[in-house]
């Protein structure tokens, strides 16, 4: 892999109150070839690191430890210092070697039903690893014990290395109770942050599941500040979540060269189960759909559209309940990521009371990635279906439309539930390029538009006509962009037609 550029200095960082493209490599350039997302990533990594959640260390130098039936533990040396900590393991029924899903903090996780579905739950407290309730220059912990308490890497980093210790010693422990192949992380409010984390910078996570992560989660840093959530100062002084590098960032998130949208990113191609609560603005719900859509952007160049679902269309607002509306995804998750035994596609149900808009936030395009899908390292990879759309949805848009000569075609794909649909419409140019884009379209009776990304409209039912924005109306011979909206009803029955400038 090719070496990460130098890193920026804080104090030459320009303001960008749009998010970072997350395709542009650090030197300006843009990838494109699926096979560079993984020295991209790499770059993403490190700036993430060095501004936001300061260094998670790789594996130190001895990671001793056992796996029961019953509890892990995990033994760590590393030049001349040692710590340990320990979690516990509650196995389902049956003879494994299990899955497992490692549940940070011990609530909002829907445990029940990952242990009914056959896979074992570890709980793991965060707290042994990087205690809250300590200041930024005594950080404890045995994260803390290994590297130094003025150590600048913040809690989430350092409770994400406590995870990757653990699959350390389940890795090493010949696999007869659990499975370090099959590996997944949940956890809710300040663990949902800690679990998005874990997911983003250890890619043996099959599956990421956070949960109403909140600031410092999910949520893109530049949304915070005009959304009415917790602020980047308060979670920032509240707990030593972040690095401490951040602390310039909290009153000026657009300087950041990183946005969590492309720690959404990091993930990719990776399972990924977003569970937001759209009933408390506290938590950043609408910045957190913006984050998500970000970062579907890569998983669909990356030809994973499928393996990301986004769900914060709930009824009950209490902060981390068990929602019965999450519960079938999680199953076809944690069937698809963690047992091999479905492929259901990924989708985005977000609630109109918290609902983002991408394309107010961004000024780049998507590119279309060429070579094969990259695979984690995983013996469960994700799906490798074709490019799906934003949000992702089943089945993808077919990519075969017939160009038209020196104009335009439009296809059209849905996602449909009960009282609701997600319609995605790619529009492939002809023989020659274009410069701008209409589609119109009827909406079935009772559909009503309530959000749209990437395009203009022209009203929210009935015979619509959909126009291009500044960023996507160039659109290359034989090449492609795509819109969406969220709609009520059922989006069943529309023909989009297309005509070009």
């Amino acid at each position: 892999m090719t070496p990460v550029p130098a890193l920026p200095d804080a104090g030459s960082l320009p303001t960008n109150a749009k998010l970072p493209d997350p395709f542009q490599r650090i030197d300006g350039s843009r990838i494109t070839a699926k096979s560079d997302w993984r020295c991209r990533r790499e770059e993403v990594k490190k700036l993430a690191e060095k501004f936001v959640y300061g260094e998670k260390p790789g594996k130190p130098q001895t990671v001793t430890g056992t796996v029961s039936r019953t509890g892990i533990t995990v033994n760590v040396s590393h030049n001349g210092r040692s710590s340990s900590f320990t979690a516990s393991v509650d196995l389902p029924s049956g003879t494994g070697p299990f899955p497992a899903v490692v549940v940070l903090g011990g609530f909002g996780a829907d445990t029940a039903s990952i242990k009914a579905a056959g896979v074992a739950v570890i709980s793991y407290d965060p707290y042994a690893v990087g205690k809250e309730g300590t200041p930024r220059n005594n950080k404890q912990g045995a994260f803390y014990s290994i590297y130094g308490n003025t150590s600048s890497t913040g809690l989430l980093a350092a409770w994400a290395w406590g995870v990757s210790r653990i699959i350390d010693v389940v890795a090493q422990s010949g696999g007869g109770i659990l499975r370090a192949d099959a590996m997944g992380v949940t956890g809710c409010s300040r663990f949902g942050k800690g679990a998005f984390v874990v997911g983003a910078f250890d890619q043996r996570i099959a599956l990421t599941m956070p949960i109403e992560s909140g600031s410092a989660g999910v949520p893109i840093f530049r949304g915070i500040p005009g959304e009415g959530a917790q602020s980047l100062s308060s979670a920032y002084g509240e707990q030593p979540w972040l690095g401490d590098a951040f602390s310039s960032f909290t009153s000026s998130p657009a300087r950041l060269p990183v946005d969590t949208h492309e720690m959404v990113a990091m993930v990719a191609p990776r399972g990924l189960f977003i569970m937001d609560n759209p009933h408390i603005a506290n938590l950043g719900p609408r910045s957190a759909s913006v984050a998500a859509l970000g970062g579907a952007e890569v998983y669909k160049a990356l030809g994973a559209g499928e393996n990301i679902t986004y769900w914060s269309d709930i009824q009950d607002g209490t902060h981390c309940a068990n929602r019965p509306e999450w519960r079938t995804p999680l199953q076809q998750n944690i069937r698809k990521f963690l047992l091999g035994t479905g492929n259901d596609p990924g989708s985005f149900h977000v609630s109109s009371n918290a609902s983002g808009n991408l394309a107010d936030w961004r000024d780049w395009t998507t590119p279309m990635l060429g070579g094969g899908t990259s695979t984690p390292p995983s013996s469960q990879p994700p799906s490798s279906q074709p490019p799906s759309s934003q949000p992702p949805s089943s089945p993808p848009p077919s990519s075969s439309a017939p160009p038209v000569p020196g104009g335009c075609s439009a296809t059209v794909s849905l996602n449909q539930w009960t009282g609701g649909f997600v319609a995605t419409f790619r529009v492939t140019a002809g023989s020659a390029p274009i410069s701008g884009w209409t589609v119109s379209a009827t909406l079935p009776a009772g559909a009503v538009i309530t959000n749209a990304w990437n395009a203009n409209r022209s009203g929210n039912s009935g015979a619509v006509q959909f126009t291009n924005v500044a960023y996507n109306g160039t659109v290359p011979a034989g090449q492609y962009t795509e819109f969406g909206f969220q709609g009520t009803g059922t989006g069943t029955g529309m023909t989009p037609t297309c005509s070009s400038r």
